[in-house]
C-alpha cells in the first residue's frame, strides 16, 4: 500500500475522532463519569500510572496531557495535587465532552485544541510534567517529530510520563481464528488502517473518516527520546492490560507477555 504522508494522517485521525466522539457517549458510563467527576478527590488512573505519578510527583506542579482525550484523566491529575492543568488534543469533539465533565468539577483544568505538531506558543517551556497515555503514541506516523514536539513543552528537568500498551501486543490478534498465533510482524512498517467508528469496546457499523494506527517498536521509541534531548529515567514492563478487554484472554499466562508499560523521560 503506498504510505499517506503524515499530513493526511493527522488530520484523518482528526476526522475519524471528531465523528467517533458521540458514540462515547452512548451507555451508562459516561452519565457515571458525569456524577463522580463532582468529587474533589475524582480520579480515573489505575494503582500503576498512580504510583508512578507520585514517584515522579506532581503535587503542586503544572502538568499538560497531550491526547486529553474527554479530559478525565487530566481531571484525575488535581487527586494527586496537581496545581494547574491543561488538556491538549486536536479533536474538538472530545473537548467539548472534557469541557462538560469539568463543568461538574471543582477543578478547573484549561483545555486546548491542537493539532501536538503545531503547539501553540504559550505552551513551550511551561510545564514541570507531561503526561501521555494509552492510544496517544500509536496515531503519530513519526515519533521521532512527535517527541521532539512534546519535550518542547517541558521545562528543563521536566518529567514525560508515559503509561502505554505494550508494542508485542501489536503482533497478535485478539478477534483472530487463533489469538494467540502471530499476525503481524513486530517491525510492521505500515499502519493498520480502520474505517469504522474507533470505540473502545465492540464494533460500530458505520462507515467513518480512515483512521491510521502505527506499531512503534520500543527502540523506536527509545531512540526517539535520546534524540529529542530526554534522558531516561524509568522503564518497566507489565503482565497487565490497560487496553481494551478483548486483550485480557493474553493475561495469566505461563508464558506471559509484557502486556504495557511506564517510562519516564526528563528533558536535559
Amino acid at each position: 500500500m503506498e504510505m499517506p504522508t503524515k499530513e493526511h494522517v493527522i488530520a484523518s485521525n482528526r476526522d475519524a475522532w471528531n465523528d467517533s466522539a458521540r458514540h462515547h457517549k452512548d451507555g451508562a458510563d459516561w452519565q457515571v463519569l458525569l456524577s463522580a467527576v463532582a468529587k474533589e478527590d475524582f480520579s480515573c488512573l489505575d494503582d500503576t500510572l498512580a504510583a508512578v505519578l507520585a514517584e515522579v510527583g506532581v503535587e503542586g506542579k503544572q502538568v499538560v496531557q497531550l491526547g486529553c482525550n474527554n479530559g478525565r484523566e487530566s481531571l484525575s491529575l488535581f487527586a494527586l495535587g496537581a496545581r494547574q492543568v491543561v488538556g491538549v488534543d486536536q479533536s474538538s469533539a472530545f473537548l467539548e465532552q472534557a469541557r462538560e465533565l469539568a463543568s461538574r468539577s471543582p477543578h478547573g483544568p484549561e483545555f486546548i485544541e491542537a493539532d501536538i505538531h503545531h503547539l501553540p506558543p504559550g505552551l513551550q517551556a511551561r510545564f514541570d510534567v507531561a503526561l501521555i497515555t494509552i492510544g496517544v503514541l500509536n496515531w503519530m506516523p513519526d515519533i521521532g517529530d512527535f517527541l521532539r514536539h512534546v519535550a518542547q513543552t517541558l521545562k528543563p528537568g521536566g518529567a514525560l510520563v508515559v503509561y502505554e500498551t505494550h508494542p508485542f501486543l501489536e503482533m497478535f490478534d485478539p478477534e483472530g481464528a487463533d489469538p494467540f498465533a502471530l499476525a503481524s510482524s513486530y517491525f510492521r512498517k505500515e499502519p493498520f488502517v480502520q474505517t469504522e467508528p474507533i470505540v473502545y469496546e465492540g464494533k460500530v457499523e458505520q462507515e467513518t473518516a480512515p483512521s491510521y494506527w502505527f506499531a512503534h517498536t520500543l527502540g523506536d521509541l527509545f531512540s526517539a527520546a535520546i534524540a529529542a534531548g530526554l534522558n531516561i529515567r524509568h522503564f518497566k514492563e507489565y503482565p497487565h492490560s490497560n487496553r481494551e478487554e478483548l486483550y485480557d484472554r493474553y493475561e495469566g499466562r505461563e508464558a506471559q507477555l509484557p502486556m504495557c508499560f511506564t517510562w519516564v523521560v526528563v528533558k536535559g
